[in-house]
């Protein structure tokens, strides 16, 4: 078999693809601009990609690919339905960054909560030195514990922060679209207007598209934080950027844009001075652990498909 990685940049210097070795003979592309797939990809009969896009007009020029692996849970990168009335076969990898997700969500709460930048800053200045005070406890910070904490998007992901939150003292609200057994489920109107704390947690989709909007930042508390984990697309950028300009809501945390990387123009350069703001590039996914696990489950799924297996695919059913 012929294994192609297009973007092997995306999953970090430090991994190494020993484990496609086995399964064939594998060429590794750092990065693929879409004039180079086809060249890439010619002769291969594996794809393995993580943000390349393959469109309909690109698969029919690639008349040896039978597998297309992407190394991410979402694969609206891909054309599912010309894979699936094509026989090529299209595999995701879900779960395997569960933990790490969580984990920023969790530190970027606490950071805000803690106004951590703002006294860390303080002491790397000179300027806790020169007080000659044993402390600083301006601007005020506070507890989480005993705050609510509500969720949008209750999958595996928002199961993991709400299972966090709960240690820390928390009182954790969802919204999600089916009834959760066990936990508090409520209109996201309600979650907006009731939460100290709001993570999102939401796959990308049309319904989910901006369901963060104007109106419901315009619910949440002056003393509210908010969190976004999930797309740039489900946050109306502009409405939030006003909102932390305008003093309406505490302290906002995003690692995910709209457009990645974002441009001069986007809202959030107008942030860059922001002491409550927390910017990061989309690395949430990509402890060292979790893309471990990400480059295993990918080398299962080839093996799977080699054998006649079904392993994670997505496309089974897709016309």
């Amino acid at each position: 078999m012929n294994i192609a990685i297009l973007d092997a940049a995306t999953l970090g210097d430090d991994m190494e693809f020993s484990c496609f070795e086995k399964l064939g003979t594998v060429s590794v592309f750092t990065k693929t601009a879409p004039e180079d797939i086809t060249a890439h990809l010619q002769n291969s009969d594996c794809a393995i990609l993580n943000k390349v896009k393959l469109s309909a007009e690109i698969l029919e020029a690639l008349p040896s690919l039978r597998l297309i692996c992407i190394t991410a849970t979402g694969f609206d990168n891909v054309d599912v339905s010309y894979c699936a009335s094509h026989g090529i076969a299209v595999c995701n990898v879900a779960g395997y960054s569960t933990q790490s997700v969580a984990q920023l969500t969790v530190a970027f709460v606490l950071s805000l909560a803690n106004n951590l930048t703002i006294f860390d800053e303080y002491v790397k200045s000179g300027d806790y030195t020169k007080s000659g005070i044993h402390n600083r406890l301006t601007p005020v910070f506070h507890e989480v514990c005993g705050k609510t904490w509500g969720i949008v998007g209750f999958g595996n992901i928002g199961k993991q922060v709400a299972r966090v939150a709960q240690s820390l003292g928390c009182r954790v609200i969802a919204f999600k679209r089916a009834h959760e057994e066990g936990a508090e489920c409520v209109s996201l109107e309600e979650l907006m207007e009731r939460s100290d704390i709001i993570s999102v947690h939401l796959p990308s989709s049309g319904e989910t598209a901006g369901i963060i909007s104007r109106e419901m930042i315009g619910r949440m508390k002056k003393s509210a934080i908010l969190i976004n984990v999930a797309r740039g697309a489900v946050i109306d950028e502009e409405a939030v950027t006003e909102a932390l300009e305008e003093g309406n809501i505490a302290g906002f945390a995003s690692d995910v844009y709209t457009t990645e990387p974002f441009p001069k123009a986007h809202p959030y350069s107008r942030l860059s001075e922001y002491r409550n703001v927390l910017l990061t590039p989309h690395m949430a996914w990509g402890t060292y652990e979790a893309r471990v696990r990400l480059l295993e489950e990918v080398a299962l799924n080839i093996e799977s498909f080699v054998s006649g297996g079904t392993r994670s695919r997505v496309n089974l059913k897709a016309k």
